[in-house]
């Protein structure tokens, strides 16, 4: 989990897109969202997060595909504290596998 959270960063995520508006719901907890196309804006306080996504060419390791999506984040108006509580939960939702 990082420390710090930018206003603004990429992320490679290693799912389709379905997958991704499955997961962003319990993701993004009690706070108001809609959706945009390929984006998302979600409310946190009296700012918010503005995300967009695309998916990526998948990464082939030996005969195995795995999706990705590009996803960036931007933060407006949320200072750096309420993006790190934010971040916390949304990165304890979005983990998968690993060990």
């Amino acid at each position: 989990m990082q420390s710090h959270y930018p206003a603004s960063f990429e992320r490679d995520m290693g799912c389709t897109v379905a997958e991704w508006l499955g997961w962003l719901p319990a993701a993004i907890g009690p706070h108001p969202w809609s959706r945009d196309g390929d984006g998302a804006r979600i409310g946190l306080g009296e700012g918010e997060l503005v995300l967009a996504w695309r998916p990526l060419p998948p990464r082939t390791l030996a005969r195995m595909r795995l999706p990705r999506l590009w996803v960036g984040f931007r933060f407006e108006g949320v200072g750096p504290e309420a993006r790190q509580r934010f971040m916390r939960r949304f990165d304890l939702y979005m983990q998968r596998g690993g060990g």
